[in-house]
């Protein structure tokens, strides 16, 4: 866990657990135009139940819960383990990545972040995290490969490739 400043202009705050198999990453970028700031975070975690698929005001909502979860020793050397849910809104006209949007599916999100605070029926005080998502990357799942791919720039690829005939011998390799 560290923080580290670039220049003037980037605040960088890494949380990393030991085994490096998730990162929660969130940075802080100032911009010096007319005092105006943005916050920008970085998730990798895991789906906590299926998306669902939204129409507010005539747009689609892809919404998804991920968990971040960080493994840890207490000062006792005690494991521990400390979850992260963040709440995702995804809005696009790209909803056909909603399919692989599933229970246990390792994903990479990146977006703008908004903290909560309300109060519970029982009249104590709670918070939650909620994220913008402007990126999506599917990573796997368990008990998968971790292949994973960006949804954009796979969509995107895939449209302007057009069909390939069966004689087509050059190397799709991008190297």
């Amino acid at each position: 866990m560290g923080a580290e400043e670039i220049g003037n202009n980037l605040l960088c705050t890494l949380l990393q657990s030991p085994t490096n198999r998730s990162i929660l990453v969130v940075q802080s970028i100032y911009v010096n135009l007319k005092s105006s700031t943005m916050i920008k975070m970085q998730v990798i975690g895991n789906l906590g139940k299926d998306c669902v698929v939204n129409t507010v005001n005539g747009k689609n909502v892809i919404n998804f819960t991920v968990a971040h979860t960080e493994k840890y020793r207490d000062s006792q050397g005690n494991q521990q383990e400390k979850t992260t849910w963040v709440d995702c809104a995804y809005w696009t006209d790209r909803t056909a990545v909603s399919q692989y949007l599933v229970k246990g599916k390792q994903v990479y999100v990146e977006g703008q972040p908004e903290a909560r605070s309300f109060q519970r029926n029982d009249g104590t005080p709670g918070s939650s995290l909620s994220l913008r998502v402007k990126d999506i990357q599917l990573l796997g799942g368990r008990g998968e490969s971790t292949g994973g791919g960006n949804f954009q720039s796979a969509a995107a690829s895939a449209a302007s490739a057009g069909p390939s005939g069966a004689g087509d011998d050059t190397d799709d390799l991008p190297f």
